[in-house]
Order: C-alpha cells, then structure tokens, then sequence
C-alpha cells in the first residue's frame, strides 16, 4: 500500500494507479475499471447541480418525478446535468443551475451563489455535484421539465419541510439523501463550504 500525501487520510490503494479500461460506453455514462475497481464516468464534464430555492412565502421548493433506475417516484430538490445540452459542454455551473431552476420549476432567480460540490457517490462514480442556492425568486412559468419530463412542483413551508419528506417517504416516495444537506445549508447560510 502506498501512503496518502494527506495528513490523517487513508493509504491509496495499490491499483489505484492501474491503466483504465473502459467495459462499456453509453450516451451519457461510461463503466470503467480500474484494477479491481469498477466505476461509472458521466460523459459531460461538467457533473450535476442541486439548486437550493426558498420562495418569497419562505416555502422550500422539491420537485418529484419518478426515477426508472430505481423504479420509484423521487423527491428531489431542483437539479440538472451542467453542460449536457448541444454546443454548452462548457456550461457554469451557476449559469446551468439557473436553466434548470426555471425550466423545472418556472421560478427565475435574481442571484445565485456557489455553495459547496461533492462527490455523488464517491465508490461508484466520478461524478461531481455541486449545490447553488437561488435567491430572490419570481415565479416566471409553469415549470414541470423539458420534453423529456414530467415534474411536479411542490412549495413545503422551511419549518415543516424535513416533516414533510419524512411522510412522503412514509407514503413510499424515495427522498433524496441528499436534500438533508441542502435543507442544512438552506439554514446556515454562514457555513458554506468554499
């Protein structure tokens, strides 16, 4: 085993540098291996965007849609893939975020900040999420996705909205991890992570 060049982090493994090969190839992801590791690559550079959007009511905004990887319908916050659309494979992540806040929800944001990116799942793939909290909303369209879409909206007042994911998931909605996090940075905004 090597050792990390981090203090107090975990040795790397020995394969960790072994060549890549690629186990298949699709649209939008790629299977890969790495010595005895196997990982999915998202085939747009630019990952994936949580948009953290409270309404001028004070009312968190969740969209839900029914997910075919899992076969279930989700409870997500706003989000999207940053650069997958034709000719903008360099996409911001800000810019990205504020397509998709308006096209899944038809709220537009006056300002949106960086938050904090991460890992989606750091064993499984190598995509990059990032969280971009919108400001000073204006409900400009009906939302609901693009063609590809069926979203619907749901406005959850701040103080009731972990209740509420906690009785969609009792109803049998799958919820999101990682809406946990974003209702957390929705309610410390002094704590970004930079």
């Amino acid at each position: 085993m090597q050792t990390s060049p981090l203090p107090h982090a975990s040795p790397i493994p020995q394969d960790a540098s072994a060549p890549v090969e690629t186990l298949y190839s699709g649209k939008w992801l790629t299977l890969k291996k790495r010595g005895r590791w196997e990982y999915v690559e998202r085939n747009n550079p630019g990952g994936a965007v949580i948009i953290l959007a409270v309404t001028p009511e004070d009312k968190v905004i969740f969209v839900e849609q029914y997910r075919v990887s899992i076969l279930k319908n989700t409870i997500e916050m706003p989000a999207g893939l940053v650069g997958d659309l034709a000719d903008q494979e360099d996409e911001d992540v800000l810019l990205a975020a504020r397509r998709e806040l308006e096209e899944e929800t038809g709220y537009a944001c006056g300002r949106i900040d960086f938050i904090h990116e991460g890992p989606s799942s750091s064993g499984m793939s190598t995509e990059m999420i990032a969280f971009a909290r919108a400001w000073d909303l204006t409900k400009v369209g009906p939302g609901g996705g693009d063609e590809s879409e069926n979203i619907i909206v749901h406005e959850v007042p701040r103080s009731e909205a972990g209740a509420w994911l906690f009785a969609r998931a009792a109803e049998g909605f799958s919820i999101d991890a990682k809406l946990f996090a974003g209702l957390w940075f929705i309610e410390h905004p002094e704590a970004h992570i930079r």
